[in-house]
């Protein structure tokens, strides 16, 4: 049942006919079993996590990779139509990952095509066309700088907060920011590393009020905090360690190749080795 309130007036108790009520305890094993029989094939990969799905293909000929993707999405049409689910085809993305310039032929949904674009976000990871995780790193500086204005205040050269508590505040809130994904985004180049690099030593000379000619390294040891390709190396491999003692025996699967390589160099199972 259900009852809203308006200030300090309340309607009369309803029965819920369809649906639960948002933040239930059963929701989310009610939904897991709503649609554990979602449609899959062969040629196609399909996550989800929550309600947040990406069906996935890959083949060298483009108008081979739209046909199986095509496919599976006329089946998930059928399966949408069976459960009464609605889907909301302007907010889903179709992105092509390859190095060439053109992507793949449209595919559509319940007859309406689905938007493509040169990077989509899922899980809270920006993916671009070429994997490359720049513009993840890009977005997060930005949600970085925005945030460091805001806590300028108690961060700054002239905050009277002892440092033992602004270097606290910058591993619980700034610091989280960043690593977010560490394990995926990790393997991205040098140069997108060092934009999160300049960003962390600018926070370090502020918390301690640097001058300008104290090395950037001292401030690292000194305070003992990482570099972030100290943070990257650390992070994946506790990572890798904890897929290979997790009790479910399918995440052994992710530490095993499969399928295409990446479109870079790096891999994210590469992570522990690349900085040594």
């Amino acid at each position: 049942m259900f009852q809203v309130r308006y200030q300090e007036e309340y309607t009369l108790l309803y029965d819920i006919h369809s649906g639960l009520p948002q933040g239930s305890i059963l929701g989310p094993i009610l939904y897991t079993l709503y649609t554990a029989d979602l449609t899959e094939t062969e040629q196609t990969l399909t996550a989800t996590y929550a309600d947040d799905t990406a069906i996935l293909t890959s083949h060298h000929d483009p108008i081979v990779a739209t046909e199986q993707l095509q496919y599976h999405l006329s089946l998930i049409e059928q399966w949408l139509k069976r459960w009464r689910i609605r889907a909301n085809e302007t907010k889903s993305t179709h992105i092509t990952f390859t190095l060439r310039r053109d992507d793949c032929p449209t595919v559509y949904l319940n007859g309406k095509h689905i938007p493509q674009d040169t990077t989509v976000k899922y899980l809270g990871i920006h993916l671009d066309r070429t994997l490359t995780s720049k513009t993840h790193i890009i977005t997060k500086r930005k949600q970085l700088g925005l945030l460091l204005q805001r806590m300028y205040g108690i961060l700054g050269r002239k905050s009277e907060f002892s440092l033992v508590n602004k270097v606290l505040l910058y591993k619980t809130i700034l610091k989280s920011i960043w690593t977010y994904g560490i394990p995926l985004w990790g393997s991205t180049s040098r140069s997108n590393i060092e934009i999160l690099q300049r960003f962390q030593n600018k926070v370090l000379r502020t918390i301690v009020n640097a001058s300008w000619y104290i090395p950037n390294r001292f401030l690292h040891t000194d305070l003992q905090i990482p570099t972030i390709r100290e943070e990257i190396t650390k992070f994946s491999t506790k990572h890798r360690a904890k897929l290979l003692t997790h009790p479910n025996e399918l995440t052994s699967i992710l530490l095993t190749e499969q399928g295409p390589g990446r479109l870079k160099r790096y891999k994210p199972l590469e992570l522990p080795t690349r900085f040594p």
